[in-house]
């Protein structure tokens, strides 16, 4: 059976429409970048877990010099279900005691399971994930309602403690006093300049994983003190 056969009908169709978004580029070739970035059989949860990054710089940056406004229509043409025009949500995934060491669990303001684009105040859920250097795993999807039945005195304090398990979250925006309720949990509050996808948010926190995270985030994943100065004095060294 060929790497081709392993695909959907479904994923395939989008392989072919993605391509043609892109200049200069058919199904084979879009197939080979792909399959660059992850590895087969090809999944819609490998396909969600693209971002624009990757995508850019896979099969020695093939995709390199394209714009990126046309690789980030090619990305959700690949990650948009044809028949319902809807995007999946991702697979909830397991994490046991032990797992994923040096990692930090992020909270993601959303509204439409994908990209980071809502208020902290108003979004509809959380989503939960795990990361580290070389692996994201999304191990919860909090919704945000109030449950029927509950008096809840402060909303922004409800949503708070939802994710006071986070070390970050991540959300377009948010009013000065419930800030300084997520900073009183211990969460980093990050606001965004405008929205932006979950997988690029998880590839540049990656980044900064990867090479010389800053105190507050060396002191999440679990980074002692002295490796905390030391991160510091390479970085300023």
């Amino acid at each position: 059976m060929s790497s081709q056969d392993m695909l959907s009908r479904e994923l395939a169709l989008r392989i072919g429409l993605a391509a043609r978004a892109l200049p200069d580029t058919d199904a084979k070739r879009l197939f080979k970048v792909l399959t660059a970035c992850v590895r087969l059989p090809i999944t819609e949860d490998k396909i969600g877990s693209i971002n624009l990054k990757t995508l850019k710089t896979a099969q020695g940056g093939e995709f390199s010099d394209i714009d990126d406004v046309l690789l980030k229509k090619a990305l959700h043409i690949l990650k948009t279900n044809i028949e319902t025009g809807e995007i999946p949500k991702p697979e909830i995934l397991g994490l046991q005691e032990g797992d994923m060491p040096g990692s930090v669990r992020i909270a993601c303001a959303s509204n439409d399971a994908i990209n980071v684009d809502g208020h902290f105040g108003s979004c509809s859920q959380f989503m939960i994930y795990q990361v580290s250097a070389d692996e994201a795993r999304l191990i919860d999807i909090r919704d945000t309602s109030i449950p029927e039945g509950l008096e809840v005195d402060d909303k922004n304090l409800f949503r708070a403690e939802l994710i006071q398990d986070c070390q970050v979250i991540y959300m377009a925006s948010v009013g000065g006093p419930a800030a300084a309720k997520i900073v009183k949990l211990g969460i980093h509050p990050m606001k965004l300049p405008g929205i932006e996808t979950i997988a690029d948010i998880i590839g540049q926190l990656q980044t900064v994983i990867a090479g010389t995270p800053p105190p507050w985030l060396a002191k999440a994943m679990g980074i002692e003190a002295t490796d905390r100065f030391r991160f510091e004095r390479e970085a300023t060294g």
